[in-house]
């Protein structure tokens, strides 16, 4: 495969995070994150992969949309980073959150597994802010 063949692998896997986020799907989450990661949110907290999977599972967070602006794509040899720029909206222990954010993930590949996520940061971005040009 090529560079561009993984590249568009990658677009589909982050796509596929997503709508795994937005149904709290914990058994798709489970195979697309790896058991290692971890996640630095925008309050500056880092979660494990066993933090996301319990907040999912015990709908302490719920997502009811995921409205994707902008998506980057980069890949190198077994390792790509995606950025998600778009607005969320759900609830969050319990409290209705609508915001712009921005997500970047560093993901993995192997022949076996495919892409998994291994860390990822999360922020805030102001509703003006525009996506970076390519």
């Amino acid at each position: 495969m090529t560079i561009a063949d993984h590249t568009e692998g990658l677009r589909a896997t982050e796509r596929r995070l997503q709508a795994a986020q937005l149904a709290s799907d914990v058994d798709a989450l489970d195979s697309l994150i790896e058991d290692a990661a971890l996640f630095t949110g925008p309050d500056g907290s880092v979660l494990s992969k066993k933090d996301d999977l319990q907040a999912h599972a015990s709908g302490f967070q719920v997502m009811s949309r995921v409205d994707e602006e902008d998506l980057r794509v980069l890949v190198t040899a077994g390792t790509g980073v995606t950025w998600f720029l778009g607005t969320l909206e759900g609830t969050f222990g319990g409290e209705r959150l609508t915001a712009r954010m921005r997500y970047t993930r560093t993901w993995t590949r192997d022949d076996q597994a495919g892409w998994k996520v291994v860390a990822a940061h999360a922020a805030f971005v102001a509703d003006g802010a525009a996506p970076a040009e390519e």
